[in-house]
């Protein structure tokens, strides 16, 4: 038996959607407004998982410029029919508002690591939508959403045939279950007779939960189980919340296994927040005397350590190489990878050299300022997740701001209403007020600590610093405190400004709905003439 460590794909990987194919598993998870996009990992044994690519081309013409925060690509979900992988998924282009405004695709692949077919519209009932392959027949499932004033938002589970070549539906769509908590992200799993129907219930947040469903016939009528086979809504102590999401998966010896998402909140004096993100974590499963799925261990809750089974440890073929765990100390590149590759992510497009240079200074990443931070068409950024509560991380920026309209620096970033960011930027003379552009030739290099937190802009900290050669610029994050600092001209670490509560950048701080996670990152912004170059060296994240 191999023991894993849960969650088993850690920092803002969330609604993960599992398949096994031979002896190999694959997990997608969502990426919203990131790229890129639908995150790929793969693993032999349950426990170590290692990134595998992306579902590149997921978003025709590779932009989501404009659409919100915590928009794009939702809950994706993975299915193999024998000889290639299929990927469905939304495009969420509302949030917040009873529309939605999904565009549902689908994307084949006959390796996870690509090339993907470009993708096809299917239809769009609402988000969360799920393959399933069944006798050669090709079924979709989606949640099924009412906009209208006094209508379900959640309105039940439907299901449709789609013709396996052209994706058209075929004949009648099919109510499968409404119920009166939500229930959304519809799997299917069919076992001894039995058609189950795996949902997501009662939301994404502290209430969520895994609720099964089953029927003799794949059109219905199902009935629901007396109590869910997963959830952490009723015990607020356990270290994995938010439990809910799932996907059954068998295994080669025969047991089966759950995906599902989870969550590891800080504990504040405002209640708990999740910085991290949602997350991926597995459950082992077994089946009652009833034929109804239950978690191995007992109970509902999720349970931290599994024992799975041992898988192989060798390569399949030439192609194929083993899978090593995640490293909980530090972001490394895959071999395969190119410099600004996993795990760097962009914001609503990918890096571009026109904007995210590697090549014209070697070993520096040279960005090309655009929008500002709270643009959702052309922000120059450039981030990587925090897996852990505990991270530091550092980078060189050499840069000559000639206004306050140009800065470039290290950032901690939720969205574009949550943010805290030490800038390399210009200031006026000391003592004089902010008077535009009239101090031509003038002004001084300053650092400029800035927390961003829904609706206001806040200036933390300014210090004054020499540019002749590059700056170092770090913070170090413990838990709900994030502390900003600069390496002086003796080497020492200096502090900028007070220590500011990271926790804000988590899933459950503000007014409206959030789904990411927190990242570290680089920036440039140039409003004026987007010409402004800064060059950045030695970035370094650790974790743990």
């Amino acid at each position: 038996m191999t023991l894993l460590h849960n969650p088993v794909i850690r920092g803002f990987a969330p609604d993960p959607s599992m398949v096994r194919v031979g002896d190999r598993y694959y997990v997608a998870t969502s990426s919203f407004e990131w790229f890129p996009t639908i995150p790929l990992h793969r693993s032999r044994d349950l426990a170590h998982w290692e990134y595998a690519g992306h579902v590149e081309g997921a978003v025709p013409g590779n932009s989501l410029a404009g659409v919100p925060d915590s928009g794009g690509i939702w809950a994706p979900s993975l299915s193999w029919d024998g000889e290639r992988f299929w990927v469905v998924y939304s495009i969420v282009r509302s949030v917040g508002t009873p529309y939605f405004d999904t565009d549902t695709y689908v994307c084949t692949a006959t390796e996870a690591s690509g090339a993907w077919t470009a993708p096809r519209r299917i239809a769009s009932h609402g988000f969360d939508p799920a393959l399933f392959h069944d006798e050669g027949r090709l079924w979709l499932l989606n949640l099924q959403n009412d906009h209208r004033p006094g209508g379900r938002r959640f309105a039940g589970i439907v299901l449709t045939e789609l013709d396996r070549e052209t994706l058209a539906p075929v004949g009648d769509t099919h109510l499968l279950l409404q119920h009166e908590r939500l229930v959304e992200g519809p799997k299917l799993v069919r076992k001894d007779g039995w058609y189950h129907l795996v949902l997501a219930e009662g939301g994404t947040g502290f209430e969520h939960g895994v609720l099964m469903a089953r029927s003799r016939e794949i059109t219905g009528p199902y009935e629901l189980d007396d109590r869910p086979l997963l959830t952490s809504r009723d015990d607020p102590s356990l270290e994995l919340q938010k439990a809910g999401h799932g996907e059954l998966v068998q295994l080669p010896d025969g047991s089966w296994v759950l995906s599902h998402l989870t969550a590891r909140p800080l504990h504040t004096a405002d209640g708990p927040r999740c910085t991290l993100g949602r997350e991926t974590a597995v459950q082992a499963v077994t089946w009652d005397a009833e034929g109804w799925p239950r978690l191995r261990h007992g109970g509902a809750h999720p349970a931290v350590d599994v024992d799975v089974p041992t898988g192989p440890t060798g390569p399949a073929d030439e192609k194929d190489t083993p899978a090593e765990p995640l490293r909980r100390s530090s972001h490394q590149l895959p071999p395969t990878e190119t410099p600004l590759g996993w795990p760097w992510s962009t914001l609503r497009a990918a890096p571009d050299p026109s904007w995210a240079d590697t090549a014209v200074r070697p070993g520096w990443i040279r960005l090309r300022g655009r929008h500002g931070p709270e643009s959702r068409w052309a922000h120059s950024l450039l981030a990587q997740r925090i897996t852990e509560h505990r991270a530091e991380a550092e980078v060189s920026v050499e840069a000559r701001p000639r206004s306050f309209t140009q800065a470039a620096g290290l950032v901690l970033w939720y969205h574009t209403e949550s943010y805290l960011a030490l800038d390399l930027t210009w200031a006026e003379p000391e003592g004089d007020g902010q008077h535009g552009q009239q101090w031509r030739g003038g002004g001084r290099t300053v650092l400029s600590l800035v927390e961003r937190d829904e609706g206001e802009t806040r200036q933390v900290a300014v210090v004054d610093v020499e540019v002749e050669s590059a700056v170092t610029l770090g913070v170090t994050v413990e838990g709900a405190v994030a502390r900003f600092w600069y390496v002086d001209g003796v080497g020492a670490r200096t502090p900028v400004g007070p220590d500011l509560d990271f926790s804000r950048l988590s899933d459950d701080y503000g007014s409206r709905l959030r789904f990411t996670g927190a990242m570290a990152g680089i920036h440039a912004v140039d409003l004026v003439d987007a010409a402004f170059t800064a060059d950045f060296g030695g970035f370094r994240l650790s974790c743990g």
